[in-house]
């Protein structure tokens, strides 16, 4: 059996998006991916509404947390193979070295921490955001990787991320 792929979802603050993709990806990945996150700017820790919205759904939200993508630039991090950003705000920013040079793609959606509404409100938002990264993960999931060379992964991981929902700079990204 093929070593499991790692992932790495970014995001500026590594408090919302970021750690939805890490837990969806945690539950769904099985022996194929383990899933990470971090930010250029972590906020310290996840949004409290993340954390919800990902236990609503079965999740386990113990040991996701908030922090920086430097952790990850180390000689004993874990190698990376795929990075995808989930922000336009990260997509844009110059990312540390990652060892191993892995697969990068942008899977911009729009930031529900963003929602000022009621707390019904934010949670649709988070709710919205959980439903659109679980859909990109299953796509992904779904890749035949064994067959795919890299610049057809890169593909591959370029047009999920254009997918429904997607912001204007991911579907940028495409072309």
């Amino acid at each position: 059996m093929p070593e499991p792929k790692n992932v790495l979802f970014l995001c500026t603050a590594n408090s919302a998006r970021s750690i939805l993709g890490e837990g969806i990806l945690r539950a769904l990945g099985g022996d194929q991916f383990r899933a990470f996150s971090a930010g250029s700017h972590p906020r310290g820790t996840p949004n409290p509404m993340a954390l919800v919205v990902l236990a609503g759904h079965g999740h386990d939200v113990a040991g996701l947390a908030s922090k920086s993508w430097d952790v990850f630039g180390g000689a004993d991090a874990p190698k990376m193979d795929i990075v995808l950003t989930v922000c336009d705000a990260a997509a844009g920013e110059s990312c540390p070295y990652w060892p191993g040079q892995p697969m990068t793609a942008h899977w911009g959606i729009a930031d529900p921490a963003s929602d000022k509404g009621t707390a019904e409100e934010q949670r649709a938002a988070f709710e919205v955001a959980y439903d659109l990264l679980r859909h990109r993960i299953e796509l992904m999931l779904a890749l035949p990787l064994a067959t795919l060379d890299a610049a057809a992964l890169k593909q591959e991981l370029q047009r999920i991320g254009a997918e429904e929902g997607a912001t204007d700079l991911a579907r940028a990204k495409l072309s």
